[in-house]
């Protein structure tokens, strides 16, 4: 069975002042495009359709849009909600689309029933599970200990009752401890959102929805396809693509990218106010312009539109800004939790993150150091 794994649509989003929906028409556009090309039996949304959970009307607009492009296509497509979501609005009409082959995941009730597809290999269960907090799930088990969301996600995905001899996808919308962040996500302080994927051991395949940058955890079974635009300039490096899943046998687990190239990028541009000034190439992308002039550049922003008409941003990198970076950096550190700090002094001066064993032996450090103090 072949998938096209997508999330994080994040439609009407802006980046700062400036709208993204022609962007996101365009990607949407070259999304169908890469469809057509690998035709998929089905599509998946792993959360974050929209940017708020009250959309705009042409945010909704351009998503009932892309909903019947695929419906005509006959695909079979699961969309779950995202944190950014409200489940009630996304989930509103999904047994009427359900006809269309459109399988929206309904506000979470305790109980998850899965969609079942066909090929040549036999059945595929599908198990939609939304963005869920522990609150959501102590409403419906409240003799249950949940303390934690690794407690919240294994007591969801034991009441599946999920047979393990078949072949199981899930899709979901959480925080995976050991995935790789960016300023644009929206993560709990201390990472008490993180889930241990290890509550994920009976899935043949987990996509994975929240964060923006594609990556495996673990291994390719466990994967987020990430954003399909760029939404802020700390994803200026990464290279956005469609996952395209393919499930043979158990076991039996292919992934492949294509790249999406956006009609308008995401960058820093950096540079003496003359130079980028004087740049002869008018360019449409999105664009940090980085000053390093040491005076300060009266209206320097609005000299620069006539070669950067979409400046989002504009500072300066001298010696009066790195000086002032310094003292914010201390001022920072004593906002972070002991373990994030401990973390950023040890990938500093090892060049490398912790591995999660490192990072899970710290945490019971400190830990035990703060019950020592009481």
């Amino acid at each position: 069975m072949k998938l096209i794994h997508l999330s994080d649509l994040h439609l009407g989003k802006r980046l700062k002042t400036f709208p993204l929906l022609e962007d996101q028409k365009y990607i949407l556009k070259s999304i169908l495009r890469i469809i057509d090309a690998e035709k998929p039996q089905a599509v998946l949304i792993a959360g974050d359709v929209y940017d708020k959970s009250v959309p705009s009307a042409e945010a909704v607009q351009l998503f009932d849009t892309f909903l019947n492009d695929l419906a005509r296509r006959k695909l079979q497509v699961l969309i779950i909600s995202g944190n950014h979501d409200s489940p009630e609005r996304l989930a509103f009409g999904n047994r009427l689309m359900e006809y269309a082959g459109i399988h929206l995941s309904p506000v979470y009730d305790g109980q998850i029933k899965p969609v079942t597809l066909h090929d040549e290999l036999g059945e595929v269960n599908f198990w939609m599970l939304p963005f869920l907090k522990p609150i959501h799930v102590r409403r419906y088990f409240p003799d249950e200990s949940i303390e934690s969301y690794t407690d919240a996600l294994r007591l969801a995905i034991r009441q599946m009752q999920i047979d393990p001899k078949q072949r199981n996808i899930l899709l979901t919308h959480q925080f995976v401890t050991g995935a790789e962040t960016c300023e644009s996500e929206e993560l709990s302080v201390g990472g008490t959102d993180n889930i241990d994927a290890a509550v994920f051991d009976d899935f043949d395949y987990v996509a994975l929805g929240h964060i923006h940058k594609p990556q495996n955890v673990g291994s390719n079974r466990i994967h987020y396809c990430g954003t399909p635009l760029k939404y802020s300039f700390s994803e200026e490096a990464h290279i956005k693509s469609v996952t395209v899943v393919k499930l043979g046998q158990k076991d039996d687990l292919k992934l492949e990218t294509v790249p999406l190239m956006p009609e308008r990028d995401v960058r820093r541009v950096c540079g003496s106010f003359e130079k980028l000034r004087d740049m002869a190439n008018e360019t449409q992308d999105y664009v940090h312009i980085v000053l390093t002039d040491e005076e300060e550049i009266p209206e320097a922003m609005g000299k620069l539109y006539p070669v950067f008409p979409n400046i989002v941003h504009l500072s300066y990198d001298n010696t009066r800004t790195r000086t002032s970076q310094v003292i914010e950096d201390l001022e920072d550190a004593q906002k972070k939790s002991p373990l994030e700090v401990f973390e950023a002094l040890y990938e500093m001066q090892n060049n490398q993150p912790m591995s999660d064993e490192q990072r899970s032996y710290a945490q019971k450090l400190i830990e035990d150091i703060w019950e020592g103090e009481k």
